[in-house]
């Protein structure tokens, strides 16, 4: 999006003239909006509660954390 691209050319020139600062990301709509703006170099992202929420539940997360607890229960226990 256009305010994807401008939040990465931000970055870019921040990062050539060494300006150390944080970038904040704002209006953040849905999971995929937070994800962008990381990639395009964010810092902070402003994420309402919703979109936290979504990100907890997303299908992957839970599949992923049912499969991280399977791995557990084989590691050997002291």
């Amino acid at each position: 999006t256009v305010g994807m691209t401008l939040i990465e050319e931000i970055a870019e020139i921040f990062d050539i003239h060494g300006i150390e600062t944080e970038i904040i990301a704002a209006s953040i709509r849905n999971p995929i909006h937070v994800i962008d703006a990381a990639r395009a170099g964010c810092d902070i992202a402003t994420i309402p509660y919703k979109v936290i929420e979504q990100m907890l539940h997303h299908p992957l997360t839970d599949s992923g954390i049912e499969r991280f607890l399977k791995d557990w229960e084989t590691v050997p226990k002291k």
